[in-house]
């Protein structure tokens, strides 16, 4: 067992690719975590194949590196919005902050966001100024500004003197000052021990242990991973849980682990000061205390930010159905859910009562679509329904969740986007021009948000940047226009023709190729137009004498759009849904043949004028 004395607990926060998981790379390369001769890949502990695709860290991890006589616990924490539930609860479990700024880019909404939350809890931040390698670089100026940000955090004297380090954490560099001769991240490790007092030791006091994070474990089932805050806890001990509800309840802890590098170790005993993993309590939930059997001290429960927006799970009941999903029905659909919520505690899961199906909401459009994702994959088939912002009602008002948008795009471009977003019932906040970008600043109701981030693209050419943070809730902003233009829908079910799909093309952009199998109701473009459609693009052309051999190579398609799930989600009306297969995503109408949509869109309008 190690020294009691010696455990520091570090939390590793950023705003999106600043660097983090590349920080924690060079933390464990340059502590002999591997060995010489091992594969090691890039961000190593992104280890979900989601977090590698896109580049982003979705779940907090842990790991440890032995540094002289100190055990350091590591922590990697998500860098976007939608998973700020992840980050709360981290922040309670550790002993200081690495605050990553990126030293071009300056701090960004997430960055106050997980600073806020650590300043809250006193903790003293270390400061790192990542990327100096940058042509860009301006390290002076962004210190000053991450100091003007801890003043407006409302932070004290003492959390206002912090270290200030320089790095360029992919080539595993970190100096005390810009001119320093640097080739290793001792001077972090170095500042963290002088800056950081190690945990104390509190082993003989009764056991005091807060699960912040949930696991699950085929064998073992689920794990309840947090801090000892005091005492030690043994494999095979009795404990007492404190509930939510305030109940408290006897168990026996199965096994202990605790974490050697990226492994993670059973043991027969941890102590105060380190993060473990236990496993044997199969109903443990975040934020309970697992105390001494005759001595509860209940510690203050941890508060989980409210999801923002909805979407239903619905069974698919499209004429496609079951052709390359093998997981289709409600029952299939319930327990993956459960499974999810035993470790995504940022969910909530409420059972439709006219469809078949299920409410899910989250903390964003990405927290809900990095869940259908895996989901796919999985082998399940499913219909999601237009994302839906959660209201509030506060004081007898209605309210709803607001956003600061942040967009960074050539100056040609400013006039497009603050029209889009004042349409959107945005309220500008900053606007700045620099070098011939402009930085736009705006406070825009979440709903105003959704199918944007493609207009955007779409409107700066690919050249912009757009940056979002939950900012709190406001009085609602009235109606917001929907997606200006309408859909083109598949008349018939057959094959997509080159012929049928050119005909159509002049109308509206493709979604769908050539050979594409189509069913009716299914939204095969959008129109140029703002009304809906419904075209042939099965039709072929018919034999003739007169038939040209070079009349179908002169038939030229413009290349079709495609959509991952988010994409979809931001496209799709109220009477529009996704389909998600392990193969395909497709867009249809809620409402298949054109006879349904007639009848149903007179019976929406008959129930408005009553």
């Amino acid at each position: 067992m190690e020294n009691k004395s010696k455990i520091i607990n570090i939390a590793v926060i950023a705003h999106v690719d600043a660097g983090k998981s590349t920080l924690v790379d060079a933390f464990l390369s340059q502590s002999g975590v591997f060995r010489e001769n091992e594969d090691v890949v890039e961000q190593v502990m992104d280890s979900n194949d989601l977090e590698r695709e896109r580049g982003i860290t979705i779940y907090s991890k842990n790991c440890s590196i032995m540094y002289k006589d100190y055990k350091i616990n590591i922590v990697d924490t998500p860098g976007h919005a939608d998973f700020s539930s992840e980050v709360e609860r981290i922040i309670k479990t550790v002993d200081t902050v690495v605050l990553l700024v990126d030293s071009s880019e300056g701090p960004m909404p997430q960055t106050r966001f997980v600073l806020h939350k650590s300043l809250e809890l006193g903790l003293r931040p270390i400061l790192l100024i990542n990327k100096i390698d940058k042509k860009d670089q301006r390290a002076e100026e962004v210190v000053d500004l991450v100091f003007d940000l801890f003043v407006d955090l409302k932070a004290n004297d003492e959390q206002l003197n912090f270290p200030i380090l320089y790095g360029v954490a992919r080539e595993g560099i970190v100096k005390y000052e810009m001119e320093d001769d640097s080739n290793s991240i001792a001077p972090l490790f170095e500042t963290i021990i002088k800056h950081v007092q190690p945990y104390p030791d509190l082993t003989n006091e009764p056991l005091q242990m807060q699960v912040s994070t949930l696991g699950y474990d085929d064998y073992i089932g689920r794990l309840g991973i947090g801090r000892i805050y005091k005492g030690k806890i043994k494999e095979g001990q009795i404990v007492s849980v404190s509930r939510h509800d305030g109940k408290i309840v006897k168990q026996k802890i199965s096994q202990v682990f605790v974490y050697n590098g990226l492994k993670r170790v059973s043991v027969k005993e941890a102590v105060s000061g380190d993060i473990v993993v236990l496993s044997g309590i199969s109903d443990i939930s975040i934020g309970e205390t697992i105390c001494d059997e005759f001595n509860v001290q209940p510690m203050e429960l941890i508060k989980i930010e409210e999801p923002t927006l909805s979407m239903n799970f619905l069974v698919n009941k499209s004429p496609f159905a079951g052709k390359s999903g093998k997981f289709l029905t409600t029952r299939h659909l319930k327990s993956r859910l459960e499974k999810e919520l035993e470790v995504n505690v940022g969910l909530r899961v409420e059972p439709l009562d006219d469809v078949e199906g299920y409410k899910v909401s989250g903390r964003g459009e990405l927290h809900l679509s990095i869940l259908i994702e895996n989901m796919r994959r999985e082998g399940f088939e499913l219909a999601i329904s237009k994302p839906e912002v959660i209201l509030h009602r506060h004081n007898g008002k209605i309210q709803e969740p607001i956003e600061r948008v942040i967009t960074i795009s050539p100056d040609h471009y400013s006039g497009t986007i603050i029209t889009k977003l004042t349409l959107r019932k945005g309220t500008m906040i900053t606007m700045n021009i620099e070098n011939g970008y402009s930085r736009i600043e705006y406070n825009v109701p979440t709903r105003g948000l959704i199918g944007f981030r493609s207009e955007f693209i779409n409107d700066t050419r690919g050249e912009g940047t757009l940056i979002r943070h939950i900012e709190g809730y406001d009085d609602y902003k009235g109606e917001i226009p929907q997606r200006a233009n309408g859909a083109l829908i598949s008349k018939e079910t057959g094959e997509a023709m080159t012929y049928g799909l050119f005909n159509i093309s002049e109308r509206g952009i493709l979604f769908v190729t050539p050979g594409t199998k189509l069913y009716e109701g299914m939204i095969v473009g959008m129109n140029n137009r703002n009304n809906d459609l419904t075209v042939n693009a099965c039709k072929n052309k018919k034999m003739s004498n007169m038939r040209s051999s070079g009349t179908d190579e002169a038939m030229r398609l413009s290349t079709a759009r495609t959509f991952t799930i988010e994409e979809a989600l931001e496209f799709i009306n109220d009477d529009e849904l996704v389909e998600v297969t392990p193969v395909d995503i497709r867009l249809r109408k809620r409402f298949l043949t054109e006879l349904e949509r007639r009848r149903n869109h007179k019976g929406v309008i008959e129930e408005e004028l009553d």
